[in-house]
């Protein structure tokens, strides 16, 4: 009688983590719902452009690959709040019940963020000790005083925290998430409440994260209009790190239509005398947004893409109106004035009306995907070929959306197995340490360089 041939059992597949900043807002959670709901063949994935053929043979870790966790300053169980979803209307009746085990799991992977509201900032500033080469250190930044909040050694109430400690903490946590799960890498991504334009040299919350994402070893998306990497202080860390890194400010609705209807004007030779819109929303986005300094960090990004597109900037400016009543739902109102053939005046005008949860959470699976696979492929750098995804895109990209679209095209390209460059299971180094073009004691290592496209590749 022969024996029965030895069939080796397969490896496990790899697994990625998304470390979301925002861990239990209505983005967050509409996402990782959502991508439990899809992998388990539920619901179809509507609104994910890495689900379609272009981007089927590109390697991108499949859905059922990532792992989430986070940082949030709300301490609301996501299964609460993907109920709370439900009610609204934002995620299908039943689904919650559906995928509670997902979401039970992703909110046991949530650490408290900070610094907290209200927080006292002590003597110094960032430009104290700016970025330092050893990992987005913050050497002598200023200090704030904790209230409790935050993780992995937290101390005591009313202690002091310079902004390099906030740093630590954030990069332990994810270190840690990173170790414990055994995943093969992770990205941070930013989807949280939109902050003030920054003054001074401090980090705000969201330059604390984004440090704290190239400290630990991983790429970082930043999808809201927030500072994040843009900070000056954080520059040298950002072009050091030797990780992909992309943003700012998801672009899902009026932006999205803007950057359609701009170069058609331009394209066909009517002149815009005038753009104006009106934005209402209710919400977490709302009620941030009512504070008028984050409001005009949000229109920058919407009236940047009109001038990008038209070659010059129209009269009229973005009003933004918080509406609690609306809750997750959003109404967002265009006219546009223009010229036509031997001065004709004309109007256009469009309503868009959606839900901004549901119209951001496919696209932050989409970056989540892209740049993790960019990380194996050792493409690093800002990622100009995601400007497809926001208002304020890092590079010197196009702003229309067909253009758009054919750049995120040649970076699905460079993606493909066949396409060359490392691959295999290598962001964030499964142990959360930076593998980036320096030597090991900090200097730069003459074998990186830059590809064709303008973004760093590791040899």
């Amino acid at each position: 009688m022969s024996a029965e041939p030895f069939l080796p059992t397969p490896p496990p597949a790899a697994r990625f983590g998304v470390w979301l900043i925002g861990a239990r807002g209505s983005v967050a959670t509409t996402a990782i719902t959502g991508c439990a709901a899809v992998a388990a063949g539920l619901h179809p994935p509507t609104g994910m452009v890495t689900e379609t053929a272009d981007f089927a043979d590109c390697g991108l870790p499949p859905l059922s690959s990532l792992v989430f966790g986070g940082h949030d300053t709300v301490d609301c169980p996501l299964p609460k709040r993907a109920e709370h979803l439900a009610a609204g209307g934002v995620l299908p009746h039943g689904l919650p019940t559906a995928v509670h085990a997902e979401l039970l799991a992703a909110d046991r992977e949530i650490r408290p963020g900070g610094p907290p509201p209200g927080a006292t900032t002590g003597p110094g500033s960032a430009g104290d000790g700016g970025a330092g080469a050893e990992g987005a250190g913050v050497e002598g930044a200023g200090s704030v005083r904790s209230q409790g909040a935050g993780s992995a050694g937290a101390e005591a109430a009313g202690s002091v925290r310079t902004q390099d400690d906030w740093i630590e903490v954030f990069a332990a946590d994810i270190r840690d998430f990173v170790r414990r799960n055994d995943l093969a890498g992770a990205v941070v991504v930013n989807v949280a409440s939109t902050e003030p334009a920054p003054a001074g040299g401090a980090l705000p919350a969201s330059s604390l994260y984004a440090a704290a994402a190239l400290r630990a070893g991983c790429p970082y998306v930043n999808f809201t209009p927030s500072a994040g990497l843009h900070h000056p202080a954080l520059a040298e860390a950002a072009e050091t790190a030797g990780l992909p890194h992309a943003g700012r400010d998801g672009k899902t609705g009026q932006t999205l239509l803007r950057s359609v209807l701009g170069p058609m004007f331009r394209q066909r030779a009517l002149a815009v005398r005038a753009w104006s819109g009106t934005n209402l929303l209710g919400g977490g986005d709302g009620a941030a947004l009512a504070d008028p300094a984050a409001a005009a960090a949000k229109n920058g990004g919407k009236e940047r893409v009109l001038a990008d597109t038209l070659g010059a900037a129209p009269e009229g400016e973005v009003h933004i109106d918080d509406v609690p009543s609306l809750g997750d739902w959003k109404t967002a109102w265009d006219h546009v004035a223009f010229d036509g053939f031997l001065g004709s005046r004309m109007i256009l005008q469009t309503v868009w009306q959606g839900c901004d949860s549901a119209l951001a959470a496919p696209l932050v699976l989409d970056l989540a995907r892209l740049t993790l696979r960019a990380r194996q492929k050792g493409i690093t750098g800002p990622l100009r070929e995601l400007g497809f995804y926001f208002k304020d895109p890092v590079g010197d990209g196009p702003a229309a959306l067909a253009e758009q679209y054919a750049d995120l095209l040649t970076l699905a390209a460079r993606l493909r197995d066949d396409a060359g460059g490392p691959d295999g299971p290598d962001c964030g180094d499964g142990g959360g340490e930076v593998r980036d073009r320096r030597g090991p004691h900090g200097r730069p290592d003459p074998q990186g360089g830059h590809d064709q496209h303008g973004s760093e590749v590791r040899r």
